[in-house]
């Protein structure tokens, strides 16, 4: 089912919710295909796990060097005072500046590395970037700002002249700092204030401090011998080099690569944008593959005006696709399907609704089934599109659909049936060395002239990492010590002993493929407290007992996923078949979650953490 797009389909779509077929697997269909995933997964396990990447740092800075902006300029250390810090400017952060705007406060800082809003949208700029997630119910606050998306998965361009919107109507860039990284944050005891310290020597204080700093900013490179002594052009996906290659985000023609052998290592969701929108442009592509994605199918199209206006006029209707969409993935019933994408169609939601249809089985069986019928016709659909048999088997993704992040596209499985694209299937093993002309995979040289590294962000630092800044609460106590022995806030977002300290991210809460709904949900939730403490002129600090209870709920909660990701393939999910033992997340689920956050409040659990 698809979700329409104008007047003419929303008529005769009536959106019911997908029961899926249970389809002709049994349980005795899975051992084999387990041994084949157990088989793929060795194939591709690595000793060094996530340390098998480097940093961009010393010889290798220049990756991380900010191409969007011009080179920083000198100005004077700001030294005053605001109501609110905000590390970073990305969805999570403008919306919770937005948020705290609306609760009253005056002057709000965004402090950023990058030289302008948008978080990973002011980086990632690359070839045929766009969201995966219906920009209906991805970009926040949408309904509030205004607006028609152009596509229903909205291009990069539009994602960040969106945030951009959000900063000016919040009057967000009067005094922002850009360009610029918070060092330190302190708290102090006798002023009640954040001692905010940046690497620009800013000194400024605070009274509230939002860290939102998310995981797709920092670029990691693979630890691929003689990276160093390539004599070519190369450059990391995150910090496309338009200057080398032509064209833009919206000019999809790149003369620069005109004649050029171009090899792009790497396969996962950035990739699979990249390589239809480059291929034409390139004397030859080569897509270096270590694993495959599934690659499902992805639907995109233009958006019609009339259709938007009508889906439109009803106040709320943001808030109600964003609902259903996480009440269907999350497994739970709704009438119809708002959406219509594959998200609601993942092996996850069909597992659930699997469940639901009452087969009968236990909750392993139907998911492992859902999972194995899902995977099946995805494998397929890479068979029936890749006329090479050799390439269509080397790009058939051989694990479970939720061991890597999900890919859908209409035309990336159909690049390599053009003539200048090669895959270059490493089986597993990755590229063994650069050299000043080629890269070596299993011994055998390819030249080539150009390498794009898309192999992803640092998203396995922890959150303390990621905030950059030596945080310190009461009496000088580092944030890293009181979490030494496992992390303690409530719900996630406050901790004992850092007063009107709030955290943004997936830490002790829960999380949806919809990242920036989450973030939305606790922005306004942070805003709401703030309200409350600005009326009754307290900080924000939870008690201890309502701290601990909350950390006792996640353990009570906690869904122990180790199992499942050890016998993933290796990837970020689960840091390169090396899985953490325990998880922070709560695991009632996204849905569940947010309906309990906001019956805290409604119930008087404000008194948690607005103690006099």
């Amino acid at each position: 089912m698809t979700t329409p797009t104008s007047d003419k389909d929303d008529a005769r779509m009536p959106h019911q919710q997908r029961t899926p077929d249970p389809g002709p697997w049994q349980p005795d269909d899975l051992e084999a295909i387990r041994e084949k995933y157990r088989i793929e997964r060795e194939r591709r396990l690595r000793p060094d796990g996530v340390a098998q990447y480097q940093k961009p740092v010393g010889d290798l800075a220049e990756y991380a060097d900010d191409p969007w902006s011009e080179p920083l300029a000198e100005r004077e250390p700001v030294t005053d005072e605001v109501d609110a810090v905000i590390l970073g400017s990305g969805f999570g952060g403008l919306t919770s500046a937005a948020n705290l705007r609306k609760a009253g406060l005056g002057r709000i800082r965004l402090v950023d590395a990058a030289g302008g809003v948008g978080g990973t949208w002011y980086w990632n700029r690359y070839p045929g970037v766009a969201c995966d997630i219906d920009a209906s119910i991805y970009l926040p606050l949408l309904e509030e700002i205004g607006g028609m998306p152009s596509r229903k998965y909205a291009p990069g361009h539009e994602i960040r002249r969106h945030a951009e919107r959000i900063a000016e109507h919040f009057d967000l860039y009067q005094d922002a700092l850009f360009q610029t990284q918070v060092t330190s944050l302190h708290w102090d005891d006798e002023l009640s204030r954040w001692r905010v310290g940046t690497d620009r020597g800013d000194a400024f204080t605070a009274r509230y401090a939002v860290v939102s700093s998310g995981p797709f900013n920092n670029p990691k490179l693979p630890g691929i011998p003689g990276l160093e002594e390539f004599g070519g052009h190369a450059f990391h996906t995150s910090r496309w080099d338009y200057e080398f290659t032509g064209g833009d985000e919206k000019t999809r023609e790149y003369p620069g690569l005109a004649g050029k052998r171009v090899a792009l290592i790497g396969t996962g969701a950035t990739a699979v944008q990249i390589v239809p929108t480059i291929a034409t442009s390139c004397a030859e592509l080569l897509v270096v593959q270590r694993t495959p994605s599934a690659v499902d199918i992805r639907g995109d199209r233009e958006t019609d005006g009339e259709w938007w206006a009508r889906m439109t006029a009803q106040p709320g209707w943001q808030r109600a696709r964003q609902d259903n969409f996480l009440a269907l993935v999350s497994g739970a019933h709704a009438d119809e399907d708002l959406i219509g994408d594959q998200w609601t169609d993942s092996a996850t939601a069909r597992g659930r609704q699997r469940l639901m249809s009452g087969t009968g089985e236990d909750v392993a069986t139907a998911m492992e089934l859902a999972d194995h019928q899902k995977m099946s016709e995805i494998r397929a659909r890479v068979a029936d599109i890749v006329a090479d048999p050799d390439t269509a088997a080397a790009l058939q993704p051989w694990y479970r659909q939720m061991c890597k992040r999900p890919c859908f596209s209409d035309v990336y499985l159909q690049a390599f049936n053009r003539d200048n694209v090669r895959l270059v299937d490493t089986k597993g093993r990755g590229v063994d060395r650069i050299t000043e002309t080629a890269l070596v995979v299993d011994g055998v040289e390819h030249p080539v002239d150009v390498i794009v590294f898309a192999t992803g962000f640092e998203v396995e630092a922890d959150p303390i990492v990621r905030a950059g800044a030596d945080i310190l609460g009461r009496k000088g106590l580092p944030l890293a010590e009181y979490w030494a022995d496992g992390l303690r806030t409530l719900h996630g977002w406050v901790s004992r002993e850092f007063p009107n300290l709030f955290q943004l991210g997936s830490t002790q809460n829960a999380v949806s493929f919809n990242f920036a709904h989450n973030l939305q949900e606790q922005s306004e939730n942070l805003a709401a407290v703030v309200a409350e403490a600005e009326r009754r002129g307290v900080l924000v600090e939870p008690t201890a007992k309502a701290e601990q209870a909350w950390i006792d709920t996640i353990h009570a909660r906690r869904i122990d996923m180790s199992a499942f990701q050890a016998e993933c393939t290796p990837g970020y999910y689960n840091l390169e078949g090396q899985p953490p033992k325990s998880t922070n997340h709560f695991g009632g689920g996204a849905m569940e979650f947010a309906e309990l956050v906001r019956a805290w409040r409604s119930n008087g659990g404000m008194d948690d953490v607005l103690a006099e």
